[in-house]
């Protein structure tokens, strides 16, 4: 049983991650200058993809990132996936999907990333400062965590969620 303090924490947790989410698509797809420059927004013709996929320079996965950067579909799926995972943390809906679904793209980044490498294939250091445990994979056990604890029913959507009743009959969408 959770104390009401600790409903709480993760309810901010939740809250908190979900808005990491939702910033990268909104930053992605406005350009608002931080990690996006206007002009290489999404509606300004940019990729939300290739500019950190086509800079890709340590680990074995090195060309099948290079080679995805920049299509439509990684575009279109990577943008969907900040978009409905921020949403249904931050609403506290469909948990286990958006649980699922920030664990896959954090595992991906983390290969991207793939901080096992001290050096790049140019024999650069790669900057990695944990060969194991770094940002991506804290946000997917946060997801993870969020959703095993049912933090969408704390300040969020998700008792309402699991009364609907497709979500009955599909108690995966929880």
């Amino acid at each position: 049983m959770l104390t009401t303090t600790a409903a709480r924490s993760l309810a901010v947790l939740r809250i908190s991650l979900g808005f990491v989410f939702l910033w990268a698509f909104l930053d992605k797809t406005f350009g608002f200058g931080y990690a996006t420059p206007s002009e290489r927004a999404w509606l300004n013709g940019g990729s939300p993809t290739k500019g950190f996929l086509s800079h890709i320079e340590v680990g074995p996965f090195q060309g099948f990132f290079n080679d995805i950067a920049g299509q439509a579909w990684a575009d279109w799926l990577f943008m969907l996936g900040l978009l409905g995972i921020g949403v249904a943390l931050i609403l506290g809906i469909g948990m286990r999907i958006a649980a699922a679904a920030a664990t896959v793209m954090m595992l991906l980044m983390w290969l991207a990333e793939f901080p096992l490498d001290k050096t790049t294939a140019a024999g650069e250091p790669s900057g990695s400062t944990n060969p194991i445990v770094d940002y991506h994979i804290i946000y997917a056990l946060g997801a993870i965590v969020t959703a095993l604890t049912y933090a969408g029913h704390t300040w969020g959507l998700g008792r309402q969620w699991a009364k609907l009743s497709f979500v009955q009959r599909n108690r995966w969408l929880i």
